[in-house]
Order: C-alpha cells, then structure tokens, then sequence
C-alpha cells in the first residue's frame, strides 16, 4: 500500500481517456453496438497473458444472464446514481457513503454485482469523477449483460490507510463493512448468489479485493485487480501481528476459494514503491501462484503506469472477463 508520492498521489492524476478493447460473446445482434457506440470500443492494445482458464463450477440455480449485445435499456439510457450514507463511527463525520450505480429498470437478484474498492489516496468520488459509471455502461452495452456498480468510501478519521481490512485494535471495520453492511445496503431484498457477485479495485483496492475474495468466498465468484499487490503492506500497520491472514498468496489453500476467477492488471511500466519492492511484477508471481492451484486467471498487461487512464483502457476486457463468468453460471 502507498505511503510514497507514487501510490498515494498519481492514482488521483488519472483523466478519462480511454482505449477501448474486447472480444464479444458469440451472439449476433440485429445491430452492431460498435456501430451505436462508436468506434473507440474496438481497438484495444493491452498485452494479455492467460493461465489456466476452466469454466466456474456451478453453485446456485439463479438464471445466467443471457447477452443481448447492443439490446439492453442502458444502450439507450445511462444507469442511475446514488448515494447511500450509513452510519459508521470511525468515518468522518461518522458517516460512511456508499455509491451505487444501476442500470435503468427495476432491481432483481438475477443483476449482477460488481463491488469497486479505490485506493489508498481516492475515494468513491475519485472514481465517479473518472467517468467510471459511463464507461462500464458503455460495456454493459456493447456485451448485452447489465450490472450493479457498487464503491464504498475507504477513508477513515484518523487518516490511516485501511488496506480495506478490520483494525486489529478496533479503530475501524472496512473489511465488515464491505462484507456485510454494503452488500445489504447494495441488495437489499434482492439478495444475489454469488455466481453473480463481483469484487474489484485499484492499487490498494486490487489488493483488498484479492483478499476479502479470499477471505470470504463464499460471497464472491470473481476478482478483478487493477494494480493490487498480493502480500501485506502495511505501513501503519492496522493488520498488527495478524498479517498473514490478510495475505492473497498464503490464503489459497481454502477448498472454498477455488473456483474463484481472477483477472489480474498491472501497467507494463508501474514501478510504484511498497514497503519492501514495488508493485512490478506482482500481477505475474500471483497469477503464477493461482495457475499452480489450478484456479481461473488472465493477466493483463496494458500500456501505461500506476494511474486511472492506464486502468480504464482494460474495461471492455474486465467486462468481458466478468461477463464470461456470470453466463457460464447456472
């Protein structure tokens, strides 16, 4: 996690550029959404690199979505904003606000979710500013698979970076409130399965989405990591001796967390400072770790730093990723 100028500051520096790529489900369309959409969504460049890739193990019996490219309402309307504030006494003003964006109709449990942790310097508002709602719409478009947007705000008082964990001494909840609080503020009466419940996030929040995923999967099926790092590091030590059970790579030995999908990105130029190393190479050691354990992964490695422009180049392949999975649930 950033204590350093890179990760704390340059996260913020990001503009709303984005270079568009994917490949689509094989579903014909009666028009061509890159035609809708314009031709910014078909030419990506992002050098992938794939693990091991088998198909999500069934685990409820909720609907897959079915893809209807170009054919769905935020095609036509963009999703909804709000703003959900919930108490919390270690937030300021001890109050924590959550941000929720929905595609245009009514709320079900067959719409997936994707949860958005930010990093360590940002918060939710660094992310709508971003454009990251329009963006994700225009992907929901071009693949035909509508889904919840959810990003809690991480910050805490005291100003210490969270790691989006629970306080070894109590000072603060994230990682409860991510798990539990958001997820009932988020679904309400519409409880998803989780074959259709995401976890993602950037620098700090790629690494806190790995780790809540795994330690809670039984509430996520998928990950997307932009920029995370996969071992503790922890500056101001909120973790205290207990570092090792919020570390990604010593917490895949869990039966349950094995048929969790991951994509994992990291800019081919981010050299963005950790505690001991940088974030450089933490993208390939993780995948490398999972494809030994036979569990899904895809790494991508896009043009770019440690910032939102390099990160917001890889949604059409984020999209595509998590869209391959919710259709392959049963």
């Amino acid at each position: 996690m950033f204590v350093s100028f890179s990760r704390r500051v340059t996260v913020l520096l990001a503009s709303c550029a984005v270079a568009f790529t994917a490949a689509s489900l094989a579903t014909t369309a009666q028009e061509d959404p890159a035609d809708r959409l314009g031709s910014e969504l078909t030419e990506p460049d992002p050098e992938r690199v794939l693990g091991h890739v088998p198909p999500p193990e069934p685990t409820d019996s909720t609907p897959a979505p079915i893809p209807r490219p170009g054919h769905v309402a935020v095609c036509g309307e963009p999703g909804r904003d709000e703003i959900v504030v919930l108490p919390d006494p270690s937030a300021p003003g001890e109050e924590r606000p959550l941000w929720i964006r929905r595609p245009p109709g009514p709320d079900s449990a067959d719409l997936p979710v994707l949860y958005l942790l930010h990093g360590s310097s940002s918060t939710h508002d660094t992310l709508m500013e971003a454009g990251v709602g329009e963006l994700l719409d225009r992907q929901m478009c071009r693949m035909g698979v509508e889904f919840v947007v959810a990003a809690p705000y991480g910050q805490v008082t005291d100003g210490s970076t969270t790691e989006w964990a629970d306080a070894h001494d109590g000072r603060f909840a994230l990682e409860e409130f991510v798990t539990d609080t958001a997820v009932t503020a988020v679904e309400g009466e519409h409880r998803r399965p989780r074959s259709l419940r995401a976890i993602g996030g950037f620098s700090m929040g790629g690494y806190g989405s790995a780790a809540l995923a795994l330690r809670s999967p039984d509430l996520y099926s998928q990950v997307v990591s932009w920029a995370g790092y996969f071992r503790v590091d922890d500056p101001d030590g909120v973790l205290g001796e207990n570092g090792t059970a919020h570390s990604p790579d010593r917490l895949l030995g869990s039966e349950k967390a094995r048929d969790l999908r991951f994509l994992l990105v990291e800019g081919r130029e981010d050299h963005t400072p950790l505690q001991e190393g940088s974030i450089h190479g933490e993208a390939e050691r993780f995948s490398s770790l999972l494809a030994e354990r036979g569990m899904t992964v895809t790494t991508l490695r896009p043009p770019g730093g440690h910032d939102l422009t390099t990160w917001k180049s890889t949604f059409p392949d984020a999209v595509d990723f998590l869209v391959s999975g919710w259709a392959a649930s049963p």
